[in-house]
């Protein structure tokens, strides 16, 4: 059975024998299958035991989707088996040697928001006031070190790093330290410390694991590749799975040298190439095949079907992004008439500021559209505020979460008690929750109330199951009541209704695939075994579960991506629009050839997105960062063989829409009932052409963002110079008028 289903190259991969293979998978190429196959027949002919296998995935998700289709293949208890993302995995080897590498039991998991919170407040409470770096700079550089395993004892000061970046790296490690704070970067830095520095822990897992599975291995950073060097032991099968075709993460750290060092290292010759796609017609493989042969460095493959060549690959060219954007509209429009669902046509961009203009155009068109990558589940803000009260019910310490939500909801304490409270904590050398008790006047009262309500679910941590646990502190805390009063923020209680729903979930999932807690002695066997509450593993699976991309929505709806999004996905029709020098390879990228290499994978991985359809468009003229531009055709156009290819304009009806200069202004009106940011732009009435002031060019129709009313759209401008105005229609403030040179808009893209 399990065997039956699987062509020639798939079940040589599948039923290799003990020894370390790189699977060169294409894309549609059963890449999954082959992985889920690979593990059911090790278990089906007993070449291990389940407790024995490591496999290794990018989601959680795609851990999901592994374990079903196993247990469709075998009959067998899957309990032992250690699947999950690298994150999630190394989690799971921290909390059971957390007191070999000085972590306490009830350490927790900071997402990226969290990260950045965090950094802010240190910037905060060290009087760190260097205008050259921003909170995400500190943020990319502590992590991209962590990832290359490297703490901020061990950074070589004379490789052009700034002091002021080391210096705070130092901060960031002590103050994580003292808090039992774990970002994503140091669980894999951690979990390899563990393994290189404990030979006794090592051993045992080198002998623990027969074989080892790793899906998406082009995806893999240095220091993944570095663990799964120490994890695997001299008698432990590497199967690695990836398509250094399809890496496109080199700015989320992704090497794409893993792969040829793992053939080189691990497999030594043994590459068995999935080849034969199972997704797209000949047009669009030909298309692919033809474009990456330029990137040098490839391990190489070829990718066919017996499909048919289907219809040839529509290239098309307007006159402006707006005319690109209409063409679009009418013929995702025609596609419908003839029986397309909506769903199953997918716009991808190179870059988000490209939505607004297809956004406008298909809202115009009365053409329901999603766009695909919104917030997590996890992430959303009255999610996060409730994850936080939980936090605090862990580790009342936890000064990150204290300042999340010792205000919120609003509880009368302002900007000046937090602020004369934080420099009470730190003079005194105590936690927020510790020096509760000093912070004088009406503020202090209320703080101290705040403390006795931390006090009151500790208490009731210790009486009531998660689920319940959940419940009492939404209403305990105020979040239900203040979710409540507001009608416009219905959503937001059914979210926090939802994440007691899914701590009901966990918990079923966690009694059948719990792990019970850990001893560990030197030159004695490892009991893996976890100490854990049910609130530790909700929080660090809410944690791990935030970093992950949200599902395609399954709606009669339109999806809209950028490409980078889009990876993994399969669509029956593809629009990849923007093919142009600048923006499709980005301007970033073209000056240097592993840039336009990592590009040229990502237009790959656009076209092969595509199932039925392929429509690649292009505009001679863009507005971009407030300027219109005149771009020449993406190389890549010229890259992929003629043959593939069917060349046109858009021409009539799509040049006659408006040209960026806006000659006639828009009528701009906002669906508020919608989920999405929708405007209405009508380009048919009279008003002003594009204005600059400050060095900034304002046009009508034009995206912008208020410090203080949000996000709106110019209506009108009126006047000129110093004295000019702008008519802006805000989405929660309505319609204000603003001196151009005194307010501080910031343009969207």
């Amino acid at each position: 059975m399990i065997l039956e289903e699987l062509n020639k190259a798939q079940k040589e991969a599948v039923t290799l024998g003990a020894s370390h293979a790189l699977v060169l998978a294409g894309a549609g190429s059963g890449k999954t299958k082959v992985l889920a196959s690979r593990l059911s027949w090790l278990l089906d002919t007993n070449q291990t035991a389940i407790s024995s296998i490591l496999a290794v995935t990018f989601t959680n998700k795609a851990a999901r989707e592994m374990i079903s289709r196993v247990l469709k293949m075998v009959n067998i208890d899957i309990r032992g088996l250690w699947i999950g993302t690298f994150h999630g995995l190394c989690h799971r080897m921290l909390r059971i040697h957390s007191n070999e590498i000085n972590l306490s039991k009830n350490f927790q998991i900071i997402d990226i928001s969290d990260q950045i919170s965090l950094i802010k407040q240190i910037i905060k409470g060290n009087n760190i006031n260097d205008l050259k770096y921003q909170p995400k700079d500190f943020q990319r550089f502590i992590n991209s070190q962590k990832e290359n395993g490297v703490r901020f004892i061990d950074v070589d000061i004379n490789r052009n790093h700034n002091r002021y970046l080391l210096d705070f790296y130092k901060l960031y490690e002590d103050y994580c330290f003292t808090h039992d704070l774990v970002d994503f970067s140091e669980l894999l830095l951690r979990c390899y410390e563990l393994l290189k520095n404990n030979d006794d822990i090592r051993r045992h897992y080198n002998d623990k694991f027969a074989h080892i599975l790793i899906d998406e291995f082009q995806d893999t950073n240095k220091l993944q590749y570095k663990w799964i060097n120490l994890i695997a032991g001299k008698q432990t099968s590497v199967f690695a799975v990836g398509d250094d075709d399809q890496s496109i993460y080199a700015f989320r750290g992704a090497d794409i040298d893993n792969m040829s060092s793992f053939e080189k290292t691990y497999a030594k010759g043994s590459v068995i190439r999935l080849e034969q796609n199972y997704r797209s017609f000949g047009n669009i493989l030909g298309a692919a095949n033809s474009l990456i042969k330029y990137n040098k460095g490839r391990l190489g493959k070829t990718l066919w079907t017996e499909q048919g060549k289907g219809d040839p690959i529509r290239v098309v060219e307007s006159s402006s992004d707006i005319a690109e954007a209409y063409w679009l509209v009418e013929e995702i429009r025609g596609l419908i008439r003839k029986g397309v669902s909506a769903s199953d046509i997918a716009v991808l961009y190179r870059s988000n500021m490209q939505s607004r203009v297809i956004e406008h155009a298909l809202f115009s068109s009365n053409i329901p559209y999603t766009v695909y990558g919104g917030l997590r589940f996890f992430e959303r803000q009255e999610v996060k505020h409730a994850l936080a009260y939980l936090r605090l019910i862990l580790n009342p310490n936890d000064d990150n979460a204290w300042l999340r939500v010792v205000n919120f909801p609003p509880r009368g304490i302002g900007i000046r008690t937090i602020e004369n409270h934080l420099e009470i904590a730190k003079s005194n050398n105590l936690s927020l929750m510790d020096s509760a008790k000093h912070v004088s006047g009406r503020g202090g009262v209320n703080i101290s109330l705040f403390a006795s309500l931390i006090d009151d679910l500790i208490i009731n941590s210790n009486k009531l199951t998660l689920p319940e646990l959940i419940e009492y502190t939404i209403d305990r805390s105020g979040l239900s009541l203040y979710y409540k009063s507001d009608k416009d923020l219905y959503d937001r209680l059914e979210n926090l209704k939802e994440l007691i729903t899914a701590a009901t979930v966990f918990s079923i999932e966690e009694k059948y695939d719990s792990t019970p807690a850990c001893s560990f002695s030197v030159n004695a066997q490892v009991e893996e075994e976890i100490i854990t509450t049910p609130l530790i593993a909700f929080l660090s699976n809410a944690s791990l579960e935030a970093s992950e991309n949200i599902s395609v929505n399954n709606n009669s709806s339109v999806q809209l991506m950028t490409v980078h999004a889009s990876k993994g996905l399969e669509f029956r029709i593809v629009f990849i629009t923007g093919a142009e020098e600048g923006l499709f390879p980005h301007e970033n990228s073209i000056s240097e050839d592993s840039g336009l290499e990592e590009e040229r994978r990502l237009m790959y991985v656009a076209i092969t997105r595509a199932e039925e359809r392929l429509y690649i468009s292009m505009a001679n003229s863009r507005m971009l960062r407030g300027q219109v531009r005149y771009p020449s055709r993406s190389r890549f156009l010229n890259e992929i063989d003629a043959n593939h290819i069917q060349w046109s304009k858009s021409g009539g009806v799509y040049d006659n829409y408006p040209s960026r200069s806006f000659k006639d202004g828009p009528n701009i009106s906002y669906n508020k009932s919608s989920k999405n940011t929708l405007i209405n732009i009508d380009c048919n009435v009279s008003s002003n052409k594009g204005l600059i002031v400050n060095d900034k060019l304002f046009l009508v129709g034009q995206s912008v963002n208020h410090g203080r009313f949000g996000e709106g759209v110019i209506v009108r401008l009126i006047g000129s110079g110093n004295s000019t105005q702008a008519q802006v229609n805000f989405q929660k403030h309505g319609m204000k008028t603003l001196a151009l040179s005194v307010a501080k808009l910031d343009i969207k893209e």
